[in-house]
């Protein structure tokens, strides 16, 4: 593994970089900038040259369809090319987001996602974008559906898998710190299904995070150091740490979205040095969660961890 950067800097303007959804996608930043001025061109060359990287289209599908009008840009691209299977996949994203943020009918975000599903038969992306549709408004069993169609387009679609585990983790919130709950042998068998390379390996440590969240909003949470300090949990993160030591997805599109949970769950832990090598690879990608969890300031929170982690290295 090649050696890690330099320490970061903390001044008040590279913090204001933080918890951008695009990550560390450069030539999705840029497109990004010129999509948000109705200049779709760009976005139609960059979804093309994606091609079938799902979890990178998945990924830049969703950061696109979350900007301002982007459904009205999605629209005027499929009006100008009308069989685009591309613009009609970011339009469905787009009502997504609209409808989640009550700007839009979550019937007709619906509708938009299956008939983009339909031009595209081996697609996960619209199937990932009604997914963050019933992960907020459909009933579980729905949801369920949802995630079985995607998973059989791309058996290991990170973000899906992220979706599933946050949504798992909510059942049974009464059962408390259950070691043996639904969500760590979904987790566990995920990780074990994959490849040796997948960033699954990393979705043990989520689920317990997404354990955590709920348990704290339930008030049946123990305090972080002793949910961490499990036999289940030091051995997933054990594990979970082993295989960024060998692997390190730094091809990944939501590769920082893996590190800024395992770095939150080895401070948790009681492990700065090990959490600190984690804060160098995610450098100024942020994400709000786990630092948001319970009810925290993610911002405040992480770079109070980012601080306690980097003094201690």
């Amino acid at each position: 593994m090649s050696p890690p950067p330099p320490p970061l800097g903390r001044s008040r303007k590279k913090d204001t970089q933080f918890f951008d959804p695009a990550l560390c996608d450069a030539e999705l930043i840029d497109v990004r900038g010129q999509f948000t001025q109705g200049r779709w061109a760009k976005a139609r060359a960059l979804l093309v040259a994606t091609g079938d990287d799902w979890d990178r289209r998945g990924h830049r599908v969703v950061v696109l369809g979350e900007t301002p009008s982007a459904a009205a840009w999605a629209r005027e691209w499929l009006l100008a090319e009308p069989d685009s299977a591309d613009a009609a996949t970011l339009l469905a994203c787009a009502e997504v987001f609209a409808a989640l943020r009550g700007k839009g009918s979550a019937e007709a975000a619906e509708r938009a996602c299956r008939a983009a599903a339909a031009r595209l038969p081996n697609d996960p992306t619209p199937w990932l974008a009604l997914l963050l549709l019933t992960r907020a408004v459909g009933p579980e069993e729905e949801f369920a559906r949802t995630f079985d169609q995607v998973r059989a387009r791309h058996r290991e679609h990170h973000h899906a898998h992220h979706l599933m585990v946050a949504k798992l983790a909510e059942r049974t919130p009464a059962a408390g710190a259950d070691p043996l709950h639904e969500v760590y042998d979904f987790a566990s068998w995920a990780a074990e299904e994959s490849p040796a390379d997948s960033p699954l390996a990393v979705l043990p440590v989520v689920a317990h995070a997404e354990r955590y969240r709920v348990l704290a909003a339930a008030g049946a949470a123990p305090d972080a150091a002793e949910h961490w300090s499990g036999r289940r949990a030091r051995q997933v993160l054990r594990t979970a740490f082993d295989w960024w030591l060998e692997w390190e997805r730094e091809d990944h599109p939501r590769n920082r979205v893996d590190l800024n949970f395992l770095a939150h769950a080895k401070l948790c832990e009681g492990r700065p040095a090990e959490a600190a090598a984690l804060f160098h690879r995610i450098g100024r990608h942020a994400t709000p969660a786990p630092w948001s969890y319970p009810d925290l300031d993610p911002h405040k929170a992480f770079l109070a961890a980012r601080s306690a982690a980097l003094g201690s290295a």
